[in-house]
């Protein structure tokens, strides 16, 4: 996003504060003082885990990385519980923390396999979906769609609903027709729609409590070319333009740009014009710049909001164009806290509206945007989007900035629009407000106590969501 270049600009009128905005500055910079990391071992000499933003960590008692599905299985049953996957620890919530075996399937990547009559591909399941994307053009095939980052592995955005955007266009779970699982006793299963369709519609979002995910096999689409636009508007505009905008492109997504007024609406669609590669990656640019507005006008919103729209203010449109792959996802350095819902369609301009109303009179502190997005229906038993079409609302905390205004503000406002939250991102449910919320969670529990009676593959966290004894 061309968003806020003029730094230099922004630098001078801060400097006309002068002595108001150094004491500002200087108490910024207090607050912005690197988090203090955990140890690196525990008092037995166990090498620390955490996770992206820094909110988890854990020191497990054994570390397993197999190189094949036999080697899974034959070390799953004596494996020290509770048994915990992890792909690139890009969950906020703690699906990883486990004082037992953290199970690596780095060395499990890859294709396995494809059809290209059928355009479907077998995948690892410890396959980047940014190693994904070249493997998949490499046979003419793509997802038809992809989320925000990509460093995730399948298996872990698979266990959380992890999505993208666009009308019509289910999450990437919804593209599965079949997968492998390893129970903790070492069992493998093969599932599909046909073959142990309980187990298919259960383990698809599975939380990875219903075992280890090997193998999964993807309907993809030929390579497609699109052109991606992102274009600077009036929030207020925006909103209630929305629904429209939505229909109107393949993949059609926005970002709230707190405390100033405005939107970037991001689009993609399908082209024949000649390839334009993206340029650098300026989001990180433009997060840091709305952090200085953030920093020298938190105590007076009103200037914040005139400075930033007089530097928003006619910037042109940044285009793309590309095959989707290379376009959909981006590079995301800085470190973030974010809560993300999914809310009946219907109900998502309404409760965005309230969420941004929140945080620009409560929640000075926030300058990270706040993303919207709209998600297909699928079938999947435990997916936020089961049988439902739903506008995702998804706000962030600096990693270094507190992240409590999420559960006191905006977490009710999502709650009472009949949000279902993002599996790995935070939120404060348990297994009594998730069941309402969710017409297959008891079916769900039934097939995972089937596959792991003992509940080894349950940590403290996934206890609380599956309330098990």
């Amino acid at each position: 996003m061309a968003l806020l270049t003029r730094r230099k600009a922004i630098l001078g009128t801060v400097g006309v504060l002068g002595a108001t905005a150094g004491g500002l500055t200087a108490r910024r910079a207090w607050l912005d003082r690197e988090p203090v990391p955990p140890p690196a071992l525990d008092g037995s000499g166990r090498v620390l885990w955490t996770n992206w933003c820094g909110l988890e960590h854990a020191y497990p008692e054994r570390r397993l990385a197999p190189a094949s599905e036999a080697e899974l299985a034959q070390a799953l049953p004596a494996a020290p519980a509770p048994i915990r996957p992890v792909g690139a620890g890009h969950s906020f919530t703690a699906l990883v923390p486990t004082s037992g075996t953290m199970l690596s399937l780095d060395r499990m990547a890859g294709l396995a396999g494809h059809d290209a009559a059928t355009h479907s591909a077998r995948v690892l399941a410890g396959t980047r979906l940014a190693a994904l994307g070249p493997a998949l053009a490499a046979i003419g095939q793509e997802m038809p769609n992809l989320p925000d980052i990509n460093k995730q592995s399948l298996a872990g955005a698979l266990a959380t609903g992890t999505h993208g955007t666009g009308k019509g266009l289910t999450a990437i779970h919804g593209g599965v027709t079949a997968l492998r699982l390893v129970t903790p006793d070492g069992t493998v299963i093969e599932a599909a729609p046909d073959h142990e369709p309980e187990v298919f519609h259960a383990a698809r979002v599975g939380l990875g409590a219903f075992g280890v995910l090997t193998e999964v096999t993807l309907r993809n689409q030929p390579l497609t070319r699109v052109r991606k636009e992102v274009r600077i508007v009036d929030t207020e505009e925006l909103l209630g333009q929305w629904p429209a905008l939505a229909t109107r492109h393949r993949n059609a997504e926005f970002l709230i740009l707190p405390f100033t007024g405005k939107a970037a609406l991001i689009t993609h669609d399908v082209t024949t014009e000649p390839v334009r590669p993206r340029g650098p990656d300026r989001d990180t640019d433009v997060l840091m710049q709305l952090k200085l507005l953030r920093d020298v006008f938190e105590f007076t919103p009103g200037v914040r909001k005139r400075v930033a729209a007089h530097f928003l203010n006619d910037e042109p449109p940044e285009v793309a164009i590309d095959q989707g792959w290379k376009l959909l996802s981006n590079e995301r350095p800085v470190r973030f806290k974010e809560m993300e819902y999914h809310v009946p369609i219907e109900r998502q301009v309404e409760a965005l509206r309230e969420v941004v109303l929140r945080i620009e009179s409560q929640a000075h502190d926030v300058f990270v945007p706040i993303e919207a997005r709209i998600i297909a229906p699928d079938d999947a038993w435990l997916s936020p989007f089961y049988q439902r079409e739903s506008g995702s609302i998804a706000v962030h905390a600096y990693y270094k900035d507190s992240h409590q205004f999420m559960f006191d503000l905006i977490e009710p406002v999502l709650r009472e629009a009949g949000g279902r939250p993002h599996w790995g991102k935070l939120h404060s449910l348990s297994r009594q407000e998730l069941q309402p919320l969710y017409p297959m969670f008891a079916q769900a529990d039934a097939v995972r106590r089937r596959l792991d009676p003992q509940d080894r593959m349950l940590n403290p966290f996934l206890h609380r969501i599956f309330d098990a004894a």
